[in-house]
């Protein structure tokens, strides 16, 4: 299981090029470490921002190249967006959950719950009319990209795919993992004691989301250029425990859903 060995340090890996469709991200992102004397070690945890492996993975449209259907017009009339765009997300969802004046929840082909599937303008493209998509399989992104470190410089090391949602009950965006390899996303504490000897039931801590959000703290959501952060401090790659899951373990099943 992830624990600190008492404080972490978190951080951001500057000098990354702007990366573009079928780039190779592991020596980028490795050449970055070194030029900054922060090297990639055995246990450290690298996060990095869901935009930049959708560009790699060519995971990109372009609105211009958008026709919407029947139901992407009438969704974009109840909620004030881009037809288009309207179309896109219902491309890349499951299911429609709610919707509301520029509002358009939905189950992402992946399973998270989230606006707009994840498809964002931001930080995509000069263009307005340019839009990332998540990844297919943000854990196989991942599990890959570990692999490809590990293959370059023999580093154990835990990789965390991030991306920014919303929350139900709480305003403001956090950053969650949605790909997750080399570490459990979570930590489950049932069957241990508290402080006072009392029994834990049912709880679990979602370790992976936890990092991602810290690390968003220093990779920043605007112009920072920031799309890597690395998280010494944790022991989690090569954990005795042999655990490990993809963030397709923080995914609360339909059966335990209160709420949807």
């Amino acid at each position: 299981m992830a624990e600190a060995s008492g404080s972490l340090r978190i951080i951001p890996v500057r000098g990354i090029p702007l990366v573009r469709e079928g780039d190779d991200l592991a020596p980028l992102i490795l050449a970055a470490l070194e030029r900054q004397g922060t090297p990639l070690s055995n246990g450290a945890v690298l996060v990095v921002a869901q935009k930049i492996v959708s560009k790699a993975e060519g995971r990109r449209v372009a609105l211009t190249a958008v026709t919407p259907g029947a139901r992407a017009l009438t969704l974009a009339a109840e909620t004030h967006k881009d037809s288009r765009f309207v179309q896109v997300v219902l491309d890349e969802s499951s299911e429609v959950v709610r919707t509301g004046h520029d509002v358009l929840i939905v189950e992402s082909r992946q399973g998270f719950i989230c606006a707009n599937a994840g498809v964002d303008h931001t930080n995509a493209g000069a263009s307005e009319e340019d839009l990332t998509l998540l990844p297919r399989d943000a854990d196989a992104s991942a599990a890959a990209l570990r692999a490809r470190l590990r293959e370059l410089r023999g580093v154990e090391a835990a990789v965390i795919i991030s991306d920014t949602h919303g929350r139900a009950f709480r305003l403001g965006a956090v950053g969650v993992a949605i790909g997750v390899a080399g570490m459990a996303a979570l930590r489950d504490l049932r069957g241990q004691k508290d402080l006072f000897g009392h029994t834990f039931r049912v709880t679990t801590v979602a370790v992976a989301d936890e990092l991602a959000s810290a690390a968003t703290l220093v990779m920043g959501e605007a112009a920072e250029g920031v799309p890597a952060a690395l998280i010494e401090g944790l022991a989690v790659a090569g954990d005795a425990s042999g655990q490990e899951s993809g963030a397709r373990a923080l995914l609360r099943p339909r059966e335990l859903d209160l709420f949807r």
